[in-house]
């Protein structure tokens, strides 16, 4: 009797091995992925890392592609040098400078356009209406333009300190951009040489535009006449920009080195000017007095904001493009 019960306690335990064995397999099954539940299979990716997939995607697209990598290039290159700072310090020493200029602009075009009332009155409606966001305000307050030796002394002084704070923080600027050591820079005179010399170009270049432009515009209606203004603008642009990179850029950069941004920042400029006619006419010009004098002061910081980081932007399509820094990572790590 004792055997038949060994022999059913050892089947017994075979079974149970069996059985064990059986889950094992299925549990290797299971993390083998042979049979994973849905639970399993769902493993939503995080945003981050979503987002960073994409981004590195686009880095290498971008590396590839020559046209976009330089655009890349150059706005890397600007976040770099931490232009946009620099931008906001030339739009402050320039909103100091604006009502200056425009004093001496108006007293000197007093004296030249002394005794023709006509030629006068198709400038102020003509001209000087263009001039963005402070157009509508010279149309409004400047009734008749006439030469004052005492304006225009206090214009000149006032247009020149503050006109030199721009040279000198543009110019620090551009220094920055090219990495021109300090020991290479102008000395404390030169500079402001340079910077009064611009200052009297910039003044000529927009006496002689605007007087063209106002005689081109009062002669001419129509198609012809916008399209007059528009190149006249333009040519004046590039001169201003031309001279601007040329006298306030370390000699060591060649001039053919500087065309490029002058084209750029010309046809940016020209939009600049588009644009805040533009909101002159559909928020300043329907606004409340109140209200419209702060969308006034707003938009003028704001044009003149953009104007300095247009100037910068243009100037590192220099610097990228003299020496060939592109294309560019956007991730440091890889």
């Amino acid at each position: 009797m004792g055997e038949p019960v060994a022999v059913s306690c050892k089947q017994q335990l075979t079974a149970r091995a069996r059985n064990e064995r059986n889950c094992l397999r299925g549990v290797k099954r299971l993390s083998s992925g042979r049979h994973v539940s849905m639970s399993m299979r769902v493993a939503p990716t995080p945003p981050s890392q979503f987002l960073r997939g994409r981004l590195r995607a686009f880095d290498d697209f971008q590396r590839r592609s020559r046209r976009l990598g330089f655009l890349v290039a150059v706005f890397k290159r600007f976040d770099d040098d931490q232009a946009s700072q620099m931008g906001a310090l030339i739009a402050y020493y320039g909103f100091f400078s604006l009502f200056p200029l425009l004093l001496v602009f108006v007293t000197v075009l007093g004296f030249v356009l002394e005794g023709s009332p006509s030629t006068q009155e198709s400038l102020l409606h003509s001209t000087l209406s263009q001039f963005p966001i402070i157009g509508t305000q010279l149309q409004s307050n400047v009734h008749s333009l006439k030469g004052s030796v005492p304006a225009l002394v206090i214009g000149l002084a006032g247009a020149t300190l503050a006109g030199l704070g721009i040279t000198g923080a543009t110019q620090s600027a551009f220094n920055k951009v090219w990495e021109i050591p300090r020991s290479h820079q102008l000395g404390f005179l030169a500079w402001r040489v340079r910077g009064v010399g611009l200052l009297v170009v910039f003044g000529l270049l927009s006496i002689v535009s605007t007087v063209t432009a106002g005689y081109v515009t009062a002669q001419t209606t129509g198609a012809i006449g916008v399209l007059g203004g528009v190149v006249l603008a333009l040519a004046a642009n590039l001169l201003l920009f031309f001279a601007v990179f040329r006298l306030l850029t370390s000699e060591e950069v060649q001039t053919r080195d500087l065309i490029p941004g002058v084209i750029v920042a010309a046809v940016l400029w020209q939009i600049l000017q588009h644009v805040g006619g533009l909101y002159v006419d559909h928020v300043v010009r329907h606004a409340k007095e109140t209200s419209g004098l702060f969308a006034f002061v707003l938009g003028l910081l704001t044009w003149l904001y953009l104007g300095g980081q247009v100037t910068l932007i243009a100037a590192e399509v220099n610097v990228v493009r003299a020496r060939r820094l592109w294309p560019r990572k956007l991730f440091s790590s890889d």
